[in-house]
């Protein structure tokens, strides 16, 4: 249950900077100058990959991990539900970590909304390995 939460809570965050993406309008609560600048996180060339905005890419990825983390699909015997379940938290857990290298590195600033959209990332990813490790079928003798 823990990662539908986290996924519920990335979904919104991500549905919001995915709003404020084509709406243009500046981020809450997120100051526009020095090193945490969310509009100019936001309005960064790297806001967008292949075309698509990263935000919707955030709903993108917790819808499908919100659907991996039902309870019925934890509880299939299907290993490739297993599998999917994993490597998409490993997608995700990359991606998290290519944004936060280029708002450090390349953007030279931080948005607090990314941020918390990467620390769910990271929650979600956590869990998912936590939980994936402790429901292993016990091997054989």
């Amino acid at each position: 249950m823990a990662g539908l939460v986290i996924c519920a809570l990335g979904f919104a965050v991500a549905a919001y900077l995915t709003y404020d993406h084509f709406t243009g309008t500046a981020p809450l609560s997120c100051p526009d100058t020095g090193a945490i600048n969310c509009l100019k996180v936001t309005t960064s060339s790297y806001s967008v990959i292949f075309g698509m905005p990263v935000a919707a890419l955030g709903l993108i990825f917790f819808a499908v991990m919100a659907v991996l983390q039902l309870p019925r699909m934890w509880a299939s015997p299907d290993r490739r539900v297993r599998g999917a379940r994993m490597a998409w938290a490993v997608i995700g857990m990359g991606t998290a970590v290519w944004l936060v290298y280029a708002e450090l590195f390349r953007i030279n600033a931080i948005c607090l909304y990314c941020t918390s959209v990467h620390v769910l990332t990271l929650l979600v990813f956590a869990t998912t390995a936590i939980g994936t490790a402790t429901t292993a079928d016990a091997p054989e003798d």
